[in-house]
Order: structure tokens, then C-alpha cells, then sequence
């Protein structure tokens, strides 16, 4: 089993974070589930750096009837 050290671990979820950004700016609004696909990562880490991004404010998440959709704010 790999242990994953917290420095190392931020710093995975926070570049991912970065990715997540790009994927949102360049194609636009998008499920969670065509989010994992687009940025290629595991889902648990594309969640985190979800939700690292809207903890600082960047992106806003809705829900549909079927699934939640992340988009960037308008200042961003």
C-alpha cells in the first residue's frame, strides 16, 4: 500500500485544482462525471480540487435533476 505524504498530497490536489481551472475555461460548464474525464484523474482527487477551488471562491457548483454542474464564476 502507498502512502501519500501531506505535502506531496496538497501539492497533487492543488495542481489538479489548476487543471480542474484550465478544463472549466476552455470548454465551459461541466458535469462532475465529464470533469473527471476531461482533466483524466481519479474521481476522489478531482473532487478535492473541486473543492479546493470553491473554497477560494473560483467556481460554483449546481445541481441538475441527474448531476451537479461545476462552472467558473464570472470573474474568473
Amino acid at each position: 500500500m502507498e502512502t501519500i505524504t501531506m505535502t506531496s498530497g496538497v501539492q497533487q490536489i492543488g495542481e489538479t485544482a489548476g487543471t480542474v481551472w484550465h478544463v472549466l475555461h476552455d470548454h465551459g460548464p461541466q458535469t462532475l462525471a465529464k470533469l473527471v474525464e476531461r482533466v483524466g484523474s481519479n474521481r476522489d482527487l478531482v473532487m478535492q480540487a473541486v473543492g479546493w477551488l470553491a473554497r477560494e471562491g473560483k467556481v460554483e457548483i449546481s445541481e441538475t435533476k441527474r448531476s451537479r454542474v461545476v462552472a467558473l464564476r464570472d470573474e474568473y
